[in-house]
C-alpha cells in the first residue's frame, strides 16, 4: 500500500536493460514508467530479470522451466510456441523478463499466470487463439482462458504485447495487486479485454497508457475497488457494450485518450466511484461519459509527459503491439467453426481480421455482432445447405436493464448490426432469442446502420422489432436490399427511416395470442425529404394468426417528430387471410391517412382495394419500383 511512501513515489523511470524491441522513434518503450516505476512493498521500481542469466525459450518445456525457475532470468521466446492442454496458463515466477525475440513470438492457446509474485516483465509477446469455440460470453466452467492473469502481485510491467482472441480476459489484474504498468499493447477480437479488482480491499494501483484497445465488447477497463488508476493516452476503438467503468470504491483518472465509436465511452458505476476525466477525444462515441468525485492526482505519484488527445490514434497505431512489427496481409477469404476446422472460432475474430469473405461452417454461433466501420465491404457467407443451418443469435432485449445502469436500447440489443458500408449477408439465420413472454420488451435481430447493404437468401428471426433498418443519422439515408429474405415477428417487426427493397420475401407474422390484434408489421419512420422507404415486392405476407388480426402497418414518429412521415409501399405481393381490414392504423396519436402508405396488384386472400387502402395510381407505379429505391445518388444497383 502506498499512503506512508508518498515521500518516494515520484521517481524517474527505470531503463531496462533487456532485450527490447522499442516502437519506431520512442526511447519511452524501453523505459519502465507509471506505476511499475514507483518505490513499494520493498521494491525500488521493476527490473525485471536484469542481472540474471539470458536464456531462449523455443519449445513449451522450456518456456514453462524457465518462466517458473526460482533465479532471474531474462527469457527471450523465439518463434511459435503452442500450449498444451489447450488453455493452460504458463505459471511465471518473480524476477522474471520474458521478452519476445522477434516479430514472430507467440504464446497460442494459452497464457501466463502470475500468482503471489513480484518483479515481472512481460514484452514483445503475441499471446492468442485460447477462445473456446461457442463460449463467446466465457462463461463456461472449462473456460477461464484469460491472455495474463495476475493474483496478488506486485511490481509487474505488460508492454508492447499483442492479445487476441482469447477465452476470457486479456489481462485480469486480480486480488490485491499493486504497482502495475500497461503500455503500448493491442487488445483485440474478444469479448472482454481489460478488468481489474476481486476484491474488497482499495489497494490497487494501476498505469495505463498507449494501447489499443479495439473489437471489443467489455472490460476496457472495468476497474474495481482500485486506489489509483490512471488511463491516459489509451486508443479504444470499436467497443459494443461499455468503455472504462469506475466501480465500488474505485479511483480513475482518464487523460488524452481517443474513444472511436465506444459505447458508454465513461462509467462511474457506484455511488463510491470516483472518475475524472480531462482532455479525451470522442468520436462516434454515444451514451455516458461520467465524472464523479476528485479521485487523485497522478502527478503527486511520478512523472508523465502526455501525447496530444488528437495524435493519439496515429502514434498508437504505429508503435503499439510487438516490435518490429509483424506486416500480416489480411486473407481474402477466412472460415469460422464450432469445431476447429475453421481459421477463427468466433464470427467477432474473424471480423477483426479485416478479410474480404467470411465463410461460417454449420452450427449456431452465440455471440453480439458488430459489423464497424472499418471493416466495410466484408461479405458473411454460411456454409450449410440452407439459412438455418448456421445461426447467429443472442438475446439481449432493448428495455434490458445494464448491470451499471439504463437500458440496451435499439442501438444495444441487435445479434447483427452493419455499421460500415458494402456489408454483404447470405444464406444464413440472425436471430434474437429472448422471450417475450417473461417481461415484454423488443428484442432486435438486425439494425442496419451502413449504407448498400445486401442480405440475400437470409432469415431473420425475433418477436417485437426484429429488423430495424436504420442511418447514422436522420440527414443521410442507408440503403438496404433484401432478396429472398424470411422476416418473422409480430410487433412493429420492420421498421426504421433507413431505405429498404424486400424483394421476393416472407414476411412472417408470428401468432402472440392476442386474435384481436395480433400485431403490425412494419413502423416505418422514413425522414418527409426522403421519397423512398420500404418497398415489398414480389414477396408473401404469411402468418399462423387469426384472419383480419395482423396490420401492415403504422407511422412511427420517434420522440414525435413530425418530420418522420412513414413511407411504406406493398406491391406485386400475395397478402394472407391475417391481414386486418383497415390494415394501417394510427400511433401516439398521429393518424395514418397523414403517412405515405400504398399497395398495389396485391393478390390473395388479405387483398383488397377499398378506401382505407390506398393504392398506387398506375402512371405513378413506375416511380417505386426496386431500382428507384436503391439508386440513391451513386446509382447502386444490386439487383440480379
Amino acid at each position: 500500500m502506498i499512503g506512508p511512501r508518498l515521500l518516494v513515489v515520484a521517481v524517474a523511470a527505470a531503463t531496462i536493460l533487456v532485450p527490447a524491441f522499442p516502437a519506431a522513434g520512442s526511447e519511452r518503450a524501453a523505459t519502465v514508467d507509471g506505476f511499475a516505476a514507483v518505490a513499494g512493498d520493498g521494491l525500488a521500481t521493476t527490473t525485471g530479470g536484469a542481472g540474471g542469466r539470458v536464456v531462449t525459450a523455443t519449445t513449451l518445456d522450456d518456456l514453462r522451466t524457465y518462466a517458473a525457475a526460482a533465479e532471474p532470468l531474462v527469457v527471450r521466446v523465439r518463434g511459435s510456441i503452442v500450449v498444451t492442454p489447450f488453455g493452460d496458463m504458463i505459471k511465471v515466477g518473480s524476477d522474471k523478463t520474458i521478452v519476445g525475440a522477434g516479430p514472430g513470438a507467440e504464446i497460442v492457446g494459452g497464457g501466463f499466470y502470475l500468482n503471489q509474485q513480484h518483479n515481472v516483465i512481460v514484452r514483445n509477446l503475441t499471446i492468442r487463439d485460447s477462445y473456446v469455440p461457442g463460449d463467446w460470453d466465457g462463461k463456461e466452467s472449462t473456460n477461464d482462458n484469460d491472455g495474463i492473469r495476475i493474483d496478488t502481485s506486485h511490481h509487474i510491467w505488460i508492454d508492447h504485447n499483442r492479445i487476441e482472441r482469447v477465452g476470457d480476459g486479456a489481462i485480469d489484474t486480480r486480488k490485491d495487486c499493486d504497482f502495475v504498468t500497461v503500455s503500448w499493447n493491442v487488445i483485440a477480437d474478444t469479448n472482454k479485454a481489460l478488468g481489474l479488482g476481486w476484491t474488497t480491499n482499495v489497494i490497487t494501483h494501476v498505469t495505463a497508457h498507449h494501447n489499443w484497445i479495439r473489437n471489443t465488447f467489455q472490460r476496457n477497463w472495468s476497474i474495481d475497488n482500485a486506489a489509483a488508476a490512471h488511463l491516459y493516452n489509451n486508443y479504444l476503438q470499436d467497443v459494443g457494450q461499455y468503455g472504462t467503468m469506475s466501480r465500488n470504491a474505485a479511483k480513475v483518472v482518464v487523460q488524452n485518450s481517443y474513444f472511436d465509436h465506444v459505447n458508454d465511452p465513461l462509467v462511474a458505476k457506484d455511488a463510491a466511484s470516483e472518475l475524472v476525466q480531462n482532455g479525451n477525444v470522442f468520436v462516434g462515441s454515444s451514451g455516458r461519459r461520467d465524472t464523479a468525485g476528485a479521485a487523485f492526482d497522478p502527478a503527486a505519484f511520478y512523472p508523465y509527459a502526455m501525447d496530444p488527445a488528437g495524435q493519439v490514434p496515429a502514434i498508437v497505431r504505429a508503435g503499439a503491439g510487438p516490435q518490429p512489427a509483424a506486416h500480416r496481409r489480411p486473407a481474402r477469404v477466412v472460415t469460422v467453426a464450432l469445431d476447429g476446422s475453421g481459421d477463427y472460432g468466433s464470427l467477432m475474430g474473424a471480423l477483426g481480421a479485416h478479410p474480404r469473405v467470411i465463410v461460417l461452417k454449420p452450427g449456431v454461433y452465440r455471440e453480439v455482432v458488430r459489423v464497424w466501420e472499418d471493416m466495410a465491404g466484408v461479405t458473411l457467407v454460411g456454409a450449410g445447405r440452407s439459412p438455418s443451418d448456421v445461426v447467429i443469435t443472442y438475446d439481449l432485449p432493448a428495455g434490458g436493464e445494464k448491470f451499471y445502469g439504463g437500458t440496451y436500447g435499439s442501438a444495444g440489443s441487435p445479434t447483427f448490426t452493419t455499421l460500415g458500408d458494402d456489408v454483404t449477408v447470405r444464406n444464413l439465420t440472425l436471430a434474437n432469442s429472448y422471450d417475450e413472454s417473461v417481461t415484454p420488451s423488443q428484442a432486435l435481430a438486425v439494425r442496419t446502420v451502413g449504407d448498400r447493404a445486401i442480405f440475400d437468401r437470409t432469415r431473420f428471426v425475433a418477436d417485437q422489432d426484429t429488423y430495424k433498418a436504420d442511418s447514422p443519422n436522420r440527414d443521410r439515408v442507408s440503403r438496404t436490399y433484401l432478396h429472398d429474405c424470411y422476416i418473422e415477428g409480430d410487433v412493429d417487426f420492420i421498421y426504421g427511416r433507413g431505405t429498404a427493397v424486400f424483394d421476393g420475401c416472407e414476411i412472417f407474422s408470428s401468432d402472440r395470442g392476442t386474435p384481436a390484434n395480433n400485431g403490425w408489421t412494419t413502423a416505418a419512420s422514413t425522414s418527409d425529404d426522403n421519397p423512398y422507404g420500404f418497398l415489398f415486392t414480389h414477396s408473401r405476407f404469411t402468418s399462423d394468426a387469426a384472419a383480419g388480426s395482423v396490420h401492415l402497418g403504422r407511422p412511427w414518429h420517434p420522440g414525435g417528430d413530425v418530420r418522420a412521415i412513414a413511407q411504406v409501399v406493398i406491391r406485386d405481393s400475395w397478402l394472407g387471410p391475417q391481414i386486418a381490414d383497415p390494415p394501417w392504423t394510427d400511433m401516439s396519436g398521429f393518424p395514418w391517412q397523414q403517412a405515405r402508405f400504398f399497395e398495389y396488384r396485391n393478390t390473395g386472400p388479405g387483398a383488397a382495394v377499398s378506401e382505407s387502402r390506398p393504392q398506387l395510381d398506375p402512371a405513378d407505379a413506375a416511380n417505386f419500383t426496386r431500382e428507384r429505391y436503391l439508386a440513391g445518388t451513386d446509382g447502386w444497383n444490386p439487383i440480379g
